[in-house]
């Protein structure tokens, strides 16, 4: 007999597990598929709220439930978290390619940079920024809700000429769109000798406005291509142009900062980049956020040569880039 009773309740058990899995079953189906709240659930299976609550909490626990978002963004997610993968930053947002005209992409990274932009910045902070077609694009993009009390800072020094090279008018157009203050920088980007760079750094006004630059929570640069004929580099300095076979000697893959960069992101042995009237990339490494912007086919050589001198906290590009961008990786084996 005792050995009977045993098997019963052997049987016993078994029976009530398989009720309560049945319940757990039924419980997850009702609520996570059709919608129905605990207390719903509780009347159509008849058993109390507390009993649906765990049966849920229970399933859930055993892996039973797996939840999956579709989005139309998921592709884009999945991009970033790969961008993420390849290092070098902490942050990355990729908007849909929305037309093969670069112009017309452009403006949409722009754009997706001007809100997080928006979420980065408030009263009583400092934005120092580069000029360039990336950043103009960002300031297009501006479009607060109310006028904010920051400072816009140059990086750089000045170059005349076409609107977007000028840093004094980018910096301009940015404080009008924020509603804030601008700071003009009373110096060339290059200086024509070491030497004349260092006096003219330490010149008062020069001195003050990169010293306010050092101090900026956030900054906002371009990256910019050196090896393609529509670089924005060779409209920075009239000699520039006549010298490509020395700046392919120096093994420039991307410029930042005006700072003319190798593909493992690190300063080039070039006589400009001695020249240059800018924050140096150790002092730009000490501001807080740094965001750069980059779109086209041209900028994922230079974005990866970025990446790899750690130089950035967040990128903001469109997918046709990125897709480059992890092709390009893919090819020269790079990983995190």
């Amino acid at each position: 007999m005792p050995i009977a009773n045993s098997n019963q309740n052997i049987i016993s058990s078994a029976r009530e597990e398989l009720v309560v899995a049945r319940q757990m079953h039924q419980a997850l189906v009702l609520h996570f598929l059709e919608g129905l709240t605990q207390s719903q659930i509780a009347e159509r299976l008849g058993i109390s709220q507390p009993t649906v609550n765990r049966l849920i909490k229970r399933g859930r626990q055993l892996g039973l439930v797996e939840i999956k978002i579709k989005s139309p963004i998921e592709p884009l997610v999945d991009m970033e978290e790969q961008l993420l993968a390849l290092g070098g930053i902490s942050r990355a947002v990729v908007v849909p390619t929305v037309s093969d005209n670069q112009q017309t992409a452009l403006q949409a990274v722009g754009e997706a940079a001007a809100r997080l932009l928006m979420e980065e910045i408030a009263d009583g902070d400092t934005i120092c920024i580069t000029g360039g077609k990336g950043v103009s694009a960002v300031v297009a993009g501006l479009h607060p809700s109310r006028r904010l009390d920051i400072e816009v800072i140059p990086a750089t020094g000045c170059v005349q000429g076409k609107h977007y090279t000028d840093v004094n008018h980018v910096s301009t157009l940015m404080a009008d769109r924020l509603g804030g203050r601008s700071y003009q920088i009373h110096a060339p980007l290059f200086a024509d000798s070491a030497a004349e760079r260092a006096m003219l750094i330490n010149m008062r006004s020069v001195a003050d406005v990169f010293k306010r630059a050092r101090e900026a929570k956030v900054a906002l640069v371009g990256i910019g291509s050196i090896l393609s004929d529509d670089s924005s580099y060779y409209d920075l300095h009239p000699s520039s142009s006549t010298d490509r076979a020395a700046i392919q000697r120096s093994g420039a893959s991307c410029e930042l900062l005006a700072h003319l960069l190798d593909d493992q992101g690190r300063v080039c042995d070039y006589s400009l980049n001695r020249s240059l009237v800018s924050l140096t990339l150790d002092e730009f490494a000490s501001i807080p956020t740094k965001i750069g912007v980059a779109s086209g086919p041209n900028k994922a050589g230079p974005i990866l040569s970025v990446l790899r001198g750690r130089h950035l906290d967040t990128l903001v590009t469109d997918e046709a880039t990125g897709e480059r961008i992890l092709a390009m990786a893919s090819e020269k084996g790079l990983s995190a």
